[in-house]
């Protein structure tokens, strides 16, 4: 098969297009010939060796995936060759108490495609057939690759962690990641007043037509202040956090008495300083959020396939393009996801 293959960590240059030995699925896995693959940012940090665990190299990149079932390594009930499906992201082992309790991203042995696994920049992978999910028709391949990781990662932050509730104020930083995407539509959903923050006007007036109510502009304004004018001085009472060293600070400022935040990620650096008066005098929450469960993957589809979140393309570029499509994302030049066609 073809695919984007690393040999060793470094910038965009390291990712080859070349051949590549045929995965070959057991019983209990699907082998699925990808269709589309949607860049995250974790792509980023596993090609420059900074994802905080080893990658085993070479190694193919590519957490989102949607094709088509080529194989299956023992019969599956409900699945057959030529199915359309998408690929829930996160593997667990099945059986330990954490994965029995419906806590996959905690079991030990958990690890992601593209991460620990070979993932999607590739004409075929192998996953367990307990990730595979069944594509209704009406959505593309490159759609639903979009929908997987970011969509699972901001559910799991706001509706398992932080608990958004009708009424409240809600802050999601970076709307034009792929992670403020999904956190502005949810959300909504759950019937929060959004307040997104981007770098630029355009991606202001794309927040706002995905839902958001307010927007500031996080380059030019003081987040902190328009948080409070726009809530009456009282502060949100959830921040989406998943920029990092950046905006960390800023982010506890906003909150208000008994606010929640809720973090996933380290995009600027790991590295955020808490003043811990306002913690404990405010009786602020602060929640780590990694990834989810394949259950709150399936609630989010649901909700997908029912047309009521939408994944969002910036662009669509060929397999073979991946070196451009990692240096679009590392410039921000995008507003949603970037997906490769395979």
């Amino acid at each position: 098969m073809k695919a984007i293959v690393m040999h060793a960590h470094g910038g965009p240059e390291v990712l080859r297009y070349e051949d590549a030995p045929d995965p070959v699925p057991q019983p209990g896995e699907v082998l699925v010939r990808v269709r589309a693959c949607a860049l995250n940012h974790l792509d980023v940090w596993a090609r420059l060796g900074q994802a905080g665990r080893p990658v085993p190299l070479p190694h193919i990149l590519g957490n989102d995936v949607a094709g088509e079932i080529a194989a299956l390594g023992a019969p599956v009930p409900g699945l057959s060759p030529g199915q359309r499906v998408m690929l829930s992201p996160g593997v667990s082992c099945g059986r330990c108490r954490m994965c029995l309790a419906g806590e996959d991203s905690s079991c030990r042995e958990y690890r992601i495609l593209g991460y620990q696994l070979p993932g999607g920049y590739a004409e075929l992978v192998r996953c367990p057939a307990a990730n595979v999910i069944p594509l209704p028709d009406g959505i593309s391949f490159e759609d639903a690759a979009a929908f997987p990781l970011v969509f699972l990662t901001a559910w799991r932050m706001l509706v398992r962690k932080a608990e958004v509730r009708p009424g409240e104020d809600a802050v999601v930083w970076a709307a034009g990641s792929g992670v403020g995407v999904a956190a502005i539509q949810i959300a909504k959903l759950f019937g929060a007043r959004v307040i997104a923050t981007a770098g630029t006007d355009e991606k202001l007036a794309k927040a706002r037509a995905l839902g958001a109510d307010d927007v500031i502009n996080h380059r030019t304004g003081d987040v902190v202040a328009e948080v409070r004018r726009l809530t009456g001085r009282k502060g949100a009472d959830v921040v989406v956090e998943h920029v990092g060293e950046a905006t960390w600070e800023r982010s506890i400022l906003s909150l208000a008495p008994r606010g929640r935040l809720v973090t996933c990620g380290a995009t600027t650096g790991a590295q955020g300083r808490t003043e811990l008066r306002h913690l404990f005098a405010k009786q602020l929450s602060i929640f780590g959020s990694y990834m989810g469960s394949k259950a709150d993957l399936l609630d989010a589809a649901a909700l997908f396939f029912a047309g009521r979140l939408r994944s969002v393309v910036h662009a669509v570029l060929p397999l073979a393009e991946a070196r451009r499509a990692h240096e679009m994302m590392e410039a921000s030049e995008h507003f949603g996801k970037i997906v490769l066609r395979v």
